[in-house]
């Protein structure tokens, strides 16, 4: 039987910068880590090295209608050079209204949150959904 995934690392990848949270399969919780500059890979491997996930979660940005557009293309872009520069699997989630539930979060916690910031926790929110949506052999089938 394979090890289960424990540690996950979700990206909500941007044209500036790209957002990045950690997440765990026991819990299925993620936290924010911060963000980089797109096209820092330096600044993206000390983070894998960092916690050495198992799986990496890539944000597939659709419109409203479910449909891939140009951002998608160069999501899926990023996904595969991640895959192909650390040798670790990456899977797309769709990120339909992240950014706005990471805003929206922000205001209601009554704190300012910079860009990088609310990337950050928009990373947090795709890597929680796929989480969610996950078998997990110690907690059971998703609630």
């Amino acid at each position: 039987m394979a090890e289960p995934i424990k540690t996950v690392i979700g990206f909500d990848f941007g044209t500036r910068w790209i957002g990045v949270a950690v997440g765990q399969t026991l819990t299925r919780q993620a936290s924010p880590l911060g963000a980089v500059k797109n096209g820092d890979w330096t600044g993206i491997e000390k983070i894998l090295q960092a916690w050495g996930p198992e799986l990496l979660i890539v944000g597939l940005p659709l419109n409203m209608k479910g449909e891939q557009q140009e951002m998608s293309k160069r999501a899926q872009r990023f996904g595969r050079q991640l895959e192909g520069r650390f040798g670790v699997r990456a899977v797309f989630v769709d990120e339909r209204l992240t950014t706005r539930e990471a805003y929206q979060l922000a205001i209601e916690n009554q704190s300012k949150k910079s860009k990088t910031e609310i990337d950050s926790l928009a990373a947090a929110l795709i890597t929680e959904s796929w989480l969610r949506n996950q078998e997990n052999p110690v907690n059971g089938p998703p609630a």
